[in-house]
């Protein structure tokens, strides 16, 4: 399974990266995500995340890539799926930013967990984006 999202955020880079590493505090931007526990702080390559959602078990992701005010990825490993989340800005000519977001799923189960979840995660990726642009463009 693939999902991707894109959402142009008028902040700036900097501003959104701050919120976008601050992991702990994503259950205050999206109804998507209940309670995260840094295990590695702070959040960089190998650092670890207890990440806890509505209708999904909670998983624990390792971060894998990690650019400063870039990108990160991370992934979480279930037997028979690795799921790999991608974070990824990109500063517009007028400073702003856009978001996009990918989460792949790979593993001889992945087909199964695309039937049975696919629907909720790409309504929790678009979530994800969604409610960070709204905070970065409150602040």
């Amino acid at each position: 399974m693939h999902v991707e999202t894109t959402v142009d955020i008028n902040a700036t880079p900097e501003a959104v990266w701050k919120l976008l590493i601050d992991v702990e505090r994503w259950p205050e931007m999206t109804a998507s995500i209940d309670r995260v526990e840094l295990l590695d702080k702070p959040i960089a390559l190998s650092a670890r995340a207890r990440v806890h959602q509505p209708k999904l078990p909670a998983a624990v992701w390792t971060v894998t890539a990690f650019e400063e005010n870039r990108t990160f990825t991370w992934e979480s490993r279930s037997p028979g799926v690795t799921t790999v989340g991608a974070h990824e800005l990109v500063t517009t000519p007028d400073g702003t930013v856009t978001l996009h977001l990918t989460l792949d799923q790979k593993g001889p189960l992945a087909p199964l967990f695309a039937i049975l979840t696919g629907r909720l995660t790409r309504r929790y990726v678009t979530m994800e984006a969604t409610g960070l642009k709204t905070k970065a463009e409150t602040a």
